[in-house]
């Protein structure tokens, strides 16, 4: 029988927006579709072993907690590396994602070492941006709702996971938001994203499965609820854009 394994990274730290709920959404879905699985959650005291694990989630936190997390992750970066280039899934959201740069400069100017798993720099900064977002990805038919409260900034010719259509991308200005290398996104977005956007959560529950099984026969999702607030929230806020995609 198939078990799907999740590491909850610092679920105490990194959980300032209910982001958890991504990961029981996860879970719901992958249980609905028969499939076994296990939640293991960890943090700064729990040594950390990738491999062991089909999806990483690591969820947003205050910038002082970020830093706590990134001081624990620096001697985990050569097992990240290997997992993220193996296929192992990471989903990053809020300034999680800013964990895998090169630098992070804070608001006083201090600047702290990343894990440079991929090549881009984050200042953040006093004014934060805090608003709804509609973005659009290659990934699905679907726009992509949620919202942002950041104080970060990525300028990077990397991003790729997201394209704006209203709102701020991963710095004012930006027509792109996100990151997305093998099976690696990293998003500003919380909302939380997975419950917001069913039909994302769908795509990425077949890949999960896919990957370990590619006859597998998928039973009916169960997403009436998630698919009903979509639909309500795109026809409340976002009528001009319904037809269009």
């Amino acid at each position: 029988m198939m078990n799907i394994k999740v590491a909850h990274l610092y679920y105490d730290l990194m959980n300032l927006y209910g982001e958890s709920g991504n990961v029981k959404a996860l879970k719901m879905q992958l249980e609905g579709q028969g499939i076994k699985t296990t939640i293991k959650f960890l943090t700064i005291d729990d040594d950390l072993n990738f491999k062991d694990y089909d999806i990483v989630y690591i969820g947003s936190g205050t910038e002082n907690n970020q830093k706590i997390v990134l001081n624990h992750l620096l001697k985990y970066k050569k097992d990240i590396e290997n997992a993220i280039e193996k296929g192992v899934y990471f989903i990053c959201t809020g300034n999680a994602l800013e964990l895998f740069g090169n630098v992070i400069e804070d608001v006083n100017n201090k600047k702290y070492t990343a894990l440079g798993i991929f090549d881009f720099d984050v200042i953040q900064e006093e004014v934060r941006i805090v608003d709804e977002v509609l973005f659009k990805t290659d990934l699905i038919n679907k726009y992509i709702l949620g919202f942002q409260n950041q104080s970060g900034h990525i300028k990077s010719d990397i991003l790729n996971l997201f394209d704006v259509v209203k709102g701020i991308g991963s710095y004012i200005g930006s027509e792109k938001e996100g990151i997305h290398y093998k099976n690696f996104y990293g998003t500003y977005v919380i909302g939380p994203i997975l419950v917001r956007n069913p039909e994302l959560l769908k795509y990425l529950i077949k890949e999960i499965i896919n990957k370990n099984n590619k006859n597998f026969k998928f039973k009916k999702f169960n997403q009436k609820l998630e698919i009903e607030a979509y639909d309500n929230f795109m026809s409340r806020n976002y009528q001009e854009y319904i037809s269009s995609k």
